[in-house]
């Protein structure tokens, strides 16, 4: 897959890197979130600048009222705790573009006897236009690794790139089924700090890589196969933090 070019997306209020890709107009922001509605999109709800999160949905947009409805999560004390953050980060995808938002605090209001959170409709909202997923370029210093069940035993190889929808493969052994559409089940990436992905993957595509050194090495794209939300939430928590991380390093340099 090819290197990321997109800007890092973070827990900042700096918005500044990100112009191009921000949209100022309420009617278009209620746009994009109408569509998340629609296509029943899960929605990823950071808050305490991180270091938690539950997955959600949107329920409603009203711009004429500046509200945004979205839908109670499934442990009570984390929605409790939620009430009490001054700000949250939203991170979900339409038509497989990523979109991130933020609004000030959460409300608890019931909708049809259920209960529902209520935000202000967000000023501003960020899209990233040029991929079908926003993808990490893994870090060199904490490299992660996918382990591919085999009939010899586990595969290793390196991940040079990673989204909620797939990851990009280095390294992969001649020996190995590398059709195309081929599935590769119980694969297993531990996220450092975070938790470890199991799950199937889907070979995309392949391509011969000639490195530096002139070795010439096999990378693939894949495809992650029936992953649960809950995973999908590790994935895009890790991206997001990494993404701080590196932020701050360039920011103290």
């Amino acid at each position: 897959m090819a290197q990321n070019t997109e800007p890092s997306v973070a827990w900042s209020d700096d918005q500044s890197d990100y112009a191009p890709y921000l949209l100022r107009s309420k009617q278009e922001v209620a746009q994009v979130l109408r569509g998340v509605m629609k296509a029943t999109e899960l929605v990823t709800a950071y808050f305490d600048h991180g270091r938690q999160f539950f997955i959600t949905s949107v329920v409603d947009v009203k711009p004429e009222g500046d509200a945004l409805l979205l839908d109670y999560g499934v442990d009570r004390e984390t929605n409790k705790r939620v009430l009490q953050a001054p700000r949250v980060v939203f991170v979900t995808s339409q038509d497989r573009v990523k979109v991130q938002f933020s609004t000030g605090p959460l409300q608890e209001v019931e909708i049809n006897g259920r209960p529902a959170f209520r935000t202000q409709l967000p000023t501003t909202l960020l899209k990233l236009q040029r991929r079908e997923y926003y993808r990490l370029v893994t870090p060199i210093r904490t490299p992660l690794a996918c382990l591919i069940p085999s009939p010899a035993g586990h595969v290793e190889a390196a991940v040079t790139d990673i989204s909620v929808g797939g990851v990009g493969l280095s390294g992969l052994p001649e020996g190995m089924d590398l059709g195309e559409g081929t599935v590769y089940q119980g694969c297993r990436i531990v996220l450092p700090e975070e938790g470890t992905i199991l799950t199937a993957l889907e070979l995309r595509s392949v391509q011969d890589v000639t490195l530096r050194s002139g070795k010439v090495v096999k990378r693939a794209g894949c495809r992650f196969v029936g992953i649960p939300a809950s995973q999908q939430a590790l994935i895009q928590r890790y991206i997001i933090r990494v993404d701080r991380e590196r932020l701050a390093l360039l920011k103290g340099s």
